[in-house]
């Protein structure tokens, strides 16, 4: 500790009217040592707050540590006359409401502690759900709005709003937010002379619009001292009376008795700093969550070949007529936001569910780039705006045909996407087995919506990837087939040393001979042998694996990642296929 720790000189200088986060109630004590003994150290910060509307800005000027401070609670009061104060109101005299509290008090009396509420209109307003310690915004990639800190005996020490979300909601309601706080820095020493303190006195100042106070004493003055005890008791109570009454106090019916002394021995010096200071935190004007105010931050897009661009607002029109051009990748960058999913209508056509509740309907044009209608853009979130507008790009390779046929020709295509018919194909494979065998295929489920943001043509952007997507593909297949099932319908004389794809392979060969088997195998086998490639991404086995996967490395990295999955859930349909189809009747 320092002369600068002591002084507060740099924590002073900053204001919360300009900072990230803004206390709402705060009690923070930091403390080590005895507080009567040399070596102490101790730090506290106390706030406390209440929002007023303009019309009573003048009479919240005058209120401060004592009126708003953390000694100050939020609680409902019934009045006899019928007249009820609510918790959220704020009086500054009887009956006479002028703010509202932001936080609540709830006392617990009989099991113990003190509950702080952060007021239920502000989570409503700005449609928060409360996770762990925090409160976020689902709507917003579920962003942390409000949080708390306990202590370890789970008392509130703070609660906390990020200003951004914090003006919005003041914009709606008109109100600004008087804060009141307290800073307290204490450090016990031998003596002055020595210490980092040695050249410091008392003081007073007015500083940074607030007031420091400078107090340096002995312990023992200010822990020391006389005292004095004073005790009275009642001497006409029968306590062998089944059902004793005292009458009224007198001197005849009392005694008492008083003692008096002086602590002290106390040595050392203490140094304290305090500071007060009273602040406003004003809104903008603007409030785009809880009123839904028009956002003037919005992008600008892409919209000619020649870089044109138009603004958001502009293209926030049904009838606009226009589309967008945007990079593949912008598929993997939403869908690893949280809340984000991805849904196949087509064999070139799918929708992103966010969380804003809105979904963009996509194509994937001649270019392999994402192509949208302008307005399905426009009319998202500004923040969801901005992540599509970083991967805009100049038209290339016209609208996605199916897109256009959906949107325009109001007929969509009838094709259906690989990644959707993989998972069609694995569950009517189990449906097979559990049909005709009364076996599990699959030793567990899997979460499709999950599974999809990994298992996709868009997860493939080189070669790396799509080595990677091998391994997924694996996983959601091969490695969750029932070893143990199908050993009981192997006929393999290794059987016990055989892996999944073997046994399953040995079972379809029973059936159609090895021969046939392993050629329907092998676009499996080629997955299985890309999935040890990502492990050892210079094994020279890479080509052969692709190769017998069906892969075509002259296409696009899009294109081959389709293709992979492509071939792998042909492979497990014809599995089905070959197993299960019942051969039909030659009078048929």
């Amino acid at each position: 500790m320092n002369q600068d720790w002591i002084l507060q000189k740099k924590e002073t200088r900053r204001a919360f009217s300009n900072a990230t986060w803004v206390p709402l109630r705060a009690s923070i004590n930091n403390e080590k040592g005895d507080v009567r003994n040399i070596g102490y150290v101790g730090e506290y910060f106390g706030c406390g707050s209440v929002a007023f509307p303009p019309e009573h800005r003048d009479i919240a000027e005058k209120l401060g540590w004592s009126s708003i401070g953390i000694s100050h609670d939020a609680k409902p009061y019934a009045y006899e006359d019928g007249y009820y104060s609510s918790i959220e109101q704020y009086q500054y005299n009887d009956k006479e409401p002028i703010g509202i509290h932001l936080v609540f008090e709830h006392p617990q009396p009989v099991v113990g502690g003190r509950l702080w509420i952060l007021n239920p209109d502000l989570v409503v307003a700005l449609r928060l759900i409360k996770e762990g310690n925090s409160w976020v915004r689902p709507e917003e990639n579920f962003a942390v709005v409000a949080r708390e800190i306990l202590d370890e005996k789970g008392e509130h020490r703070l609660i906390e709003i990020k200003r951004e979300f914090l003006l919005d909601y003041l914009a709606a309601r008109n109100l600004s937010l008087r804060l009141s706080y307290y800073r307290q820095r204490v450090v016990n020493v031998a003596s002055l002379e020595g210490s980092a303190y040695a050249d410091l006195t008392d003081q007073q100042e007015q500083r940074d619009g607030g007031r420091f106070q400078l107090l340096i004493r002995s312990l023992d003055d200010v822990y020391g001292g006389s005292w004095a005890s004073f005790k009275v008791w009642r001497t006409d109570v029968d306590e062998d009376e089944d059902a004793p009454v005292m009458g009224p106090e007198t001197d005849d019916n009392t005694d008492y008795e008083s003692s008096q002394g002086h602590r002290g021995g106390y040595e050392g010096i203490r140094v304290e700093g305090e500071f007060w200071r009273d602040e406003w935190i004003d809104h903008q004007g603007q409030s785009k969550r809880v009123r839904g105010d028009a956002d003037t931050n919005l992008p600008q897009f892409i919209v000619e070949t020649d870089g044109t661009r138009m603004a958001s607002a502009e293209l926030n029109n049904e009838d606009v007529g226009r589309w967008l051009w945007f990079r593949s990748s912008i598929v993997n960058e939403l869908l690893s936001l949280r809340g984000f999913s991805l849904r196949w209508y087509t064999a070139e056509t799918g929708g992103i569910q966010s969380t804003s509740g809105y979904s963009v309907h996509f194509g994937i044009n001649s270019s392999d780039l994402i192509t949208v209608y302008a307005y399905d853009i426009a009319r998202l979130p500004a923040w969801e705006q901005h992540i599509w507008a970083a991967q805009n790009v100049v038209p290339d390779g016209k609208v996605s045909n199916e897109l256009l046929s959906s949107q325009v020709k109001a007929q969509p295509a009838s094709t259906h996407a690989v990644e959707e018919l993989l998972f069609e194909v694995m569950a009517m494979l189990e449906g097979g087995f559990r049909q005709e065998f009364n076996i599990s295929l699959y030793t567990h489920d899997i979460d499709h919506s999950e599974a999809m943001k990994h298992i996709s043509r868009f997860a493939s952007k080189d070669l790396a990837s799509l080595l990677r997507l091998a391994k997924d593909l694996v996983r959601v297949f091969a490695d969750r087939l029932n070893v143990r099932e199908l050993r009981t319908l192997s006929t393999h004389p290794n059987k016990e040393k055989l892996g999944s794809n073997k046994l399953l392979e040995d079972i379809l060969a029973q059936k159609i001979g090895a021969d046939k088997a392993r050629h329907v195998f092998g676009p499996i086998v080629g997955t299985y042998d890309m999935r040890v490639g990502d492990a050892h991404p210079t094994s020279s086995k890479i080509g052969d694996a692709l190769k017998l996967a069906g892969i075509d490395e002259g296409r696009s990295f899009l294109r081959q990642g389709e293709q992979l999955i492509s071939n792998f859930g042909q492979s497990i349909w014809w599995i089905g296929k070959l197993l299960f189809e019942k051969p039909r009747d030659a009078s048929e």
